[in-house]
């Protein structure tokens, strides 16, 4: 892969430049890239798709060790999504999550339900309150649901997994939803049930 440079004629980093910097800055568990605060490489041609598939220049990455090496020092800041490492910081394209929530365990702690949601690449969150689940719908009325994985980044909820949640929720107030880890999270209007 060859470096491009952006319209300054800057060098941007590549994949491996920016593999090369986690492998030398990684510890175990994600990077503390909320610590780092590197300069403005600019964009690389990387997208994660809606369905967690990320892609490097148009082509699917298969080997799922990059991916958890690549979503280990992944950022958000706003709305945008970055690649950080001690001494740069790239911007990516994320269509909706960058995570994919594809199961979940429930289990209790004293009188609590506590739902533990997996990621497609094998990360883990407890739903509570600091790992909120909230869910929007489209203009069709079709769900999107997510639950915070970690800082400013969510995991999409996939759909055999949302059905399962709408299973084991329960109505509390005017409002239907999910309890976990002691927090409640509506998911819509009790009197849309009827």
């Amino acid at each position: 892969m060859t470096k491009q440079k952006n319209d300054e004629n800057t060098v941007i980093p590549d994949a491996n430049g920016i593999m090369e910097a986690v492998k030398r800055a990684k510890s175990k568990g994600p990077a503390p890239v909320h610590l780092w605060n590197p300069p403005f490489c600019g964009d690389i041609d990387m997208q994660i798709k809606r369905d967690g598939t990320w892609f490097y220049e148009g082509t699917p990455m298969g080997r799922p060790e990059m991916v958890k090496m690549f979503s280990s020092i992944l950022r958000r800041d706003g709305d945008d999504y970055f690649l950080v490492t001690p001494v740069e910081k790239v911007g990516i394209t994320v269509d909706d999550a960058p995570f994919v929530a594809t199961d979940f365990e429930v289990t209790t702690q004293g009188p609590d339900q506590v739902i533990t949601f997996t990621t497609h690449i094998g990360e883990t969150t407890v739903a509570g309150p600091d790992a909120p689940i909230r869910v929007t719908f489209d203009d069709a009325g079709e769900p999107s649901p997510y639950v915070l994985v970690r800082t400013n980044l969510e995991a999409l909820i996939d759909r055999k997994s949302f059905y399962r949640l709408v299973d084991i929720g329960e109505t509390e107030g005017d409002w239907f939803g999910i309890r976990s880890n002691g927090a409640f999270f509506p998911i819509m209007p009790a009197a849309d049930l009827e």
